[in-house]
């Protein structure tokens, strides 16, 4: 657990980034902060590990005020991931993520095992290992940066808008990625975007900080998108947060209607949207039977389906955009291996939320 008492930093020039910050940051849980620039959430995370010190308050981890900690000794047991991923150049990819278990002493074999260990759990094989930084591609060496601050086993995690510099596809195979190893390891997270749709997605928990460094809301994401404090979190979260919102409405008892299916080569019903898997269910795409005249089936006639409807772990905003983003107009469900179970449409999606609402209205 991380708690801010009253915690307040002003620079030499007057400039005051945090103002009387008090907030506590679940053990085992993301706790992530959002915010304009220059509202003092990069600064409320370095003042975790000492990087930038308090003007006033007190910072606690685990019930131990960190101005009594030795600022080296402490870092070293909390890990720490920024953009761009801070790695030494001159060093391997094992090496790098080597790099604080061999400073608290470990030797070099150990070490290494360890860093090797931590790349696969991150998804990095282990041909990787003695390469270089600059070899690897942009998401390679941030999950390299996860690692590495992962080595020590450390209980918490500052995460200084780690996927910020990598395009909108790797960086949502990391958030994806962060929220699997989360699942997994139980880490105390701190994390600091300037993406909503980041925070909520990734955040157990969301503080929301106006310029000037005052904490504006701190709420679970469900709450801070359905009722903002004020005027400032409702302009901040986006005028579509009704859309975000759905992703915190549960997709339980939403109906699951038919969908044609055929193969490769197979000919496809004229005059309707056929869709094409493998031989396992998997869908590839759909096929127009309207264009081709009900001819056989090609791969390479194949239109791409959008997003797909995971029944096992979605929510009406993953059902409403599987819908919304096919050719056919019907969302294509699959259960939790990809393997198709039927389709859904987006006025099925909105009944459901109807009920959901009056559900809630009679509770």
């Amino acid at each position: 657990m991380i708690e801010f008492r009253a915690v307040t930093k002003r620079f030499p020039d007057g400039t005051t980034a945090v103002d009387r910050l008090d907030l506590v940051a679940g053990a085992g849980r993301i706790t992530v902060f959002v915010g304009p620039s220059g509202c003092g959430k990069t600064t409320s995370l370095r003042m975790v590990n000492r990087m930038i010190e308090p003007t006033s308050g007190s910072i606690l981890v685990d019930g131990t005020d960190i101005a009594s900690r030795d600022p080296a000794q402490l870092r070293r047991g909390i890990g720490y991931v920024i953009q761009q991923s801070g790695l030494f150049p001159h060093r391997t990819i094992v090496d790098n993520v080597a790099t604080v278990p061999m400073l608290l002493g470990w030797n070099k074999r150990r070490a290494r095992a360890r860093a090797v260990e931590l790349m696969e759990l991150v998804g990095l094989t282990p041909e990787l290992a003695k390469r270089y930084p600059a070899q690897l591609s942009g998401g390679q060496q941030q999950r390299v940066g996860v690692a590495r601050a992962l080595a020590a086993d450390p209980p918490v995690l500052l995460m200084d808008e780690p996927f910020s510099a990598v395009d909108p596809v790797v960086r949502t195979s990391l958030q994806d990625e962060l929220l699997r190893l989360q699942s997994e390891l139980g880490k105390t997270v701190v994390f600091v975007t300037h993406d909503i749709d980041e925070a909520v997605k990734l955040g157990d928990k969301v503080a929301v900080f106006r310029t000037g460094g005052v904490l504006a809301q701190y709420d679970e994401p469900g709450v801070l998108l359905s009722r903002p404090a004020d005027g400032f979190v409702d302009s901040f979260v986006g005028r579509d947060r009704g859309y975000r919102g759905l992703s915190f409405v549960s997709s339980d008892g939403l109906p699951i209607g038919e969908v044609v299916t055929v193969r490769v080569g197979q000919p496809g019903p004229a005059e309707v949207w056929t869709l094409v898997v493998d031989e396992e269910r998997r869908p590839l795409g759909w096929f127009d039977g309207r264009s081709a005249g009900g001819g056989p089936v090609d791969a390479d006639d194949l239109v791409p389906g959008g997003s797909l409807y995971d029944t096992g772990s979605g929510s009406l905003r993953a059902a409403l955009d599987a819908a919304l983003s096919s050719p056919s107009g019907r969302g294509v469900a699959v259960d939790d291996e990809g393997r198709v179970l039927g389709s859904i449409g987006a006025d099925d999606v909105l009944r459901a939320l109807a009920d959901a609402r009056r559900a809630g209205a009679a509770v």
